[in-house]
């Protein structure tokens, strides 16, 4: 297999190809600062779509995008020459809105919520390392996000069943 080659991306990169556009969160992978943290924020917007849906319908509708997730961040990898570029941010898009929807959808939940889940994405404690770490490609890229948001979750969902709030 030849040597990937790096590049770096932009606009046109993002709308050139589908997969990219879902990988880079139609552009929030492109913030020249802390796209990872840019990208979950992006997470508000779709969280706030979903809000209120079934449990069902939202089981599908992730596990539908986490599959969407690992394709698009393979194909965009191999674009890019990285198997985890740091403007692939659909990943902490998707783990956050997973963590809004299942923590108590008041406004200092949802804050402790993204703040616990950018903890966890950035320190990748045990074993949300071990997951990063095991996997590769897109199933890796998606896989230690929905680690850190499990994590997430069950801190301030903890929290909040502790202090009477659920």
């Amino acid at each position: 297999m030849p040597a990937m080659v790096k590049r770096l991306p932009d606009f046109r990169f993002v709308w050139s190809h589908p997969a990219h556009a879902v990988s880079l969160s139609a552009g929030l992978g492109l913030a020249p600062a802390w796209p990872g943290t840019v990208g979950a924020a992006g997470a508000v917007v779709p969280a706030l779509l979903l809000l209120g849906q079934p449990w069902f319908v939202l089981a599908v509708v992730f596990a539908v995008t986490f599959a969407v997730g690992v394709r698009a961040a393979d194909v965009t990898g191999r674009a890019l020459g990285e198997e985890d570029p740091s403007c692939v941010v659909f990943d902490e898009t998707w783990a956050m809105a997973l963590t809004f929807l299942a923590i108590p959808a008041h406004v200092p939940e949802w804050i402790a919520g993204f703040v616990a889940f950018r903890f966890f994405d950035i320190v990748k404690p045990y074993p949300i390392r071990a997951v990063q770490d095991g996997l590769r490609g897109g199933l890796g890229v998606m896989a230690d996000d929905l680690a850190a948001a499990l994590a997430a979750i069950a801190v301030i969902d903890g929290a909040a069943y502790a202090l009477g709030r659920i």
